[in-house]
């Protein structure tokens, strides 16, 4: 029985991706199948956390844009993902994957603080460990949460599962159809080029910190199995092109 190539993933799941269809809210149906990808993965012995975003339900740039201070907008923002980290959390465990919800904003009457060292242990015990509230200060993405807590539980590899697109392309591929699928790309080329894989910030500690990206499809059913077990989908973003 062939095995994974990674052992322990941080798997970024946009808040787009949790609306389904909808375009806004939590879709159900959408929630649940994530929650089946992740325990796919967990019976393979690989340790999952979860970096969920917040853009379904409220979006912090977009509101600093409509008048509201950009730090108050930012926290709002946080709080949203709080919200859809409760609900992927429900779904996991309807399916008995024990899981915990970690906030980098203390709020200890539904989700434990930010602890390094108890998520690790968590993981190690076989838990999904979902990090909620981004790095706990405005100014900064949900990317950039992902690369900070992938290199502070020491990960391998983040999964940057999205809803409409299958990888990384040289343009929008639904406003240009001869847009190119990129198949592999360094940091360097992503900042460059100005791709939107994530924002610069995230992609500086992804590269200074040598941890690989990989960016795919979250809609096709089983698509998280196939990341973790090598097999080439999406788009790989790493240090240097093999």
């Amino acid at each position: 029985m062939e095995r994974p190539v990674y052992k322990r993933v941080v798997l970024k799941v946009s808040g787009e991706s949790l609306s389904g269809n909808n375009g806004y809210g939590i879709d159900a149906a959408t929630i649940l199948s994530i929650a089946e990808q992740v325990k796919e993965v967990i019976e393979l012995g690989v340790e999952v956390a979860i970096v969920c975003g917040g853009g379904n339900i409220w979006r912090g740039i977009a509101g600093s844009q409509k008048g509201i201070d950009r730090a108050t907008a930012d926290y709002m923002g946080m709080l949203a993902t709080v919200m859809n980290s409760l609900a992927l959390q429900d779904a996991l465990e309807q399916m008995d994957v024990p899981s915990r919800v970690q906030t980098s904003i203390a709020m200890q009457q539904i989700a434990e603080p930010y602890i390094r060292r108890r998520a690790i242990r968590h993981l190690e015990k076989g838990r999904v460990v979902i990090f909620a509230a981004g790095t706990g200060n405005p100014f900064f993405s949900t990317d950039t949460t992902a690369a900070l807590r992938a290199a502070e539980i020491e990960a391998e590899v983040i999964l940057m599962a999205k809803n409409k697109v299958d990888g990384v392309y040289s343009a929008d591929p639904f406003k240009d159809p001869g847009a190119e699928k990129y198949e592999q790309l360094t940091y360097m080329d992503v900042l460059n080029k100005n791709l939107g894989v994530m924002d610069s910030t995230a992609s500086s500690l992804c590269m200074d910190n040598n941890i690989p990206l990989l960016v795919f499809a979250i809609t096709e059913q089983g698509n998280i199995k196939r990341a973790v077990m090598g097999e080439k989908i999406g788009t790989i973003v790493k240090g240097s092109i093999d």
